[in-house]
């Protein structure tokens, strides 16, 4: 057994901490949708102007504040999802769908509560009155024009099942929910930007990375020691270190944005909140390509990707952005911040729009790194170790304080 210095046992416990993580994934929590689970206890109905939570719609507790009206062809408009889902009767009295359009926390909450109620009463189905809002019927600061609300009945209009509706929709992870009208229950979600410090960015495990020998290796299998291809400022490709994971849960259920390119063909599948080195329209070189949100990548968009042979970095257009849920998510750190996922250039930073900054917030850890491979045993128990499962506390923590000092509009997903 080798001799440790005092030195040496300060640097190894301070570093053990640093590689702790705790049990917290990528996602919202305990399945896909909703943040409960339907069981056999008895539920009861809400009260006539009754709200759950306890407190104002527009509070940290509840839904949150207002962040302003999503116009029409507006770059937030973009973000607004349409829901087609057959089980949901649309009132859309405007004709214009927008009673339809809403945010993709608002969908996965509704669609829920659509089968919590075909499954409360046989033959019955969830009916949407109002929704998006873009004609100005709501007050100033509803959030029916952020496409966070709706207004919801049962299609058969009964007023004695509408305080057990308002309860499922409770159950179904609505952020607040309002008997507020002995015609309709009012429902509202937080602004998806809020949900960044819960779902922090990752990969899902069979996407595979470039090590440095050229193999392509899955996330589920790459450790910490491993040595990943990814890029330096300049766009030139480098070996880079895996230090460790930010993130790491095998059975983690998340929504991933999933960005196919022409040519070379890729299909590169990461959270919303991801960071993404992305061009609008066509560009030449790596100084216009900045590092952007996942969910803001469009079609005729270009990314940069591995080309065949061994080449490097080369543009390449972007031909579909589409969702899909998956199982497993995986957030590898390594000294270069960035790695190759699936040929296609990614940050290994996400919450934040500033790959630069992240970068240096992430200092700590990389210096600790650094410090823990100058130990005697390092070399034998460092490499190749299996990492903890959940969140590294360092990235919740480093969430919590960019969300206290630069506020949570800063942080989106």
């Amino acid at each position: 057994m080798p001799r440790w210095t005092p030195l040496a046992l300060v640097l190894l416990g301070l570093a053990a901490c640093l590689l702790a993580a705790p049990v917290l994934g990528c996602g919202p929590g305990r399945g896909p949708v909703g943040r409960r689970r339907l069981g056999r206890r008895q539920l009861s109905p809400l009260l006539y102007k009754q709200f759950v939570p306890n407190v104002p719609e527009q509070t940290l507790g509840a839904s949150g504040k207002a962040e302003g009206k999503v116009l029409r062809g507006s770059e937030r408009f973009r973000d607004l999802v349409p829901n087609y889902n057959p089980d949901i009767i649309f009132k859309d009295e405007e004709n214009t769908g927008a009673d339809r359009l809403m945010t993709e926390r608002c969908k996965e909450r509704v669609n829920s509560l659509a089968i919590a109620v075909m499954n409360m009463w046989p033959g019955v189905k969830l009916r949407v009155t109002e929704g998006w809002d873009e004609d100005g019927h709501h007050l100033p600061d509803s959030l029916h024009y952020e496409g966070r609300a709706l207004d919801i009945t049962t299609s058969d209009r009964d007023r004695h099942k509408y305080g057990m509706l308002a309860r499922l929709a409770v159950e179904a992870g609505f952020d607040w929910v309002y008997y507020e009208s002995k015609a309709h229950i009012h429902v509202s979600v937080k602004a998806d930007n809020s949900l960044a410090i819960r779902t922090g960015g990752c990969f899902p495990g069979h996407a595979t990375v470039t090590l440095q020998s050229g193999e392509r290796r899955g996330l589920a299998d790459l450790r910490q020691g491993d040595w990943v291809l990814g890029a330096e400022p300049g766009g030139r490709l480098v070996p880079t270190e895996v230090l460790l994971f930010l993130d790491r849960d095998l059975g983690q259920r998340a929504s991933f944005v999933a960005i196919e390119t022409a040519s070379p063909a890729r299909r590169l599948l990461l959270t919303p909140s991801h960071l993404v080195f992305a061009a609008r329209g066509t560009a030449n070189g790596s100084a216009a390509f900045l590092p952007i949100f996942a969910r803001r990548v469009r079609p005729g968009d270009a990314v940069l990707a591995h080309g065949a042979g061994g080449q490097g970095l080369r543009p390449t257009r972007v031909l579909r952005v589409s969702r899909e849920d998956g199982v497993g998510v995986f957030a590898p750190l390594t000294s270069h911040g960035t790695l190759l996922v699936n040929g296609v250039l990614a940050s290994c930073y996400a919450v934040l729009e500033s790959h630069r900054w992240a970068h240096r917030a992430f200092a700590p850890l990389r210096l600790f790194h650094g410090l823990l491979s100058l130990l005697p045993a390092h070399a034998e128990v460092g490499n190749g170790t299996v990492p903890e499962v959940g969140m590294h506390w360092y990235s919740r923590l480093l969430y919590r304080l960019a969300g206290g000092v630069l506020g949570h509009e800063a942080l989106q997903v």
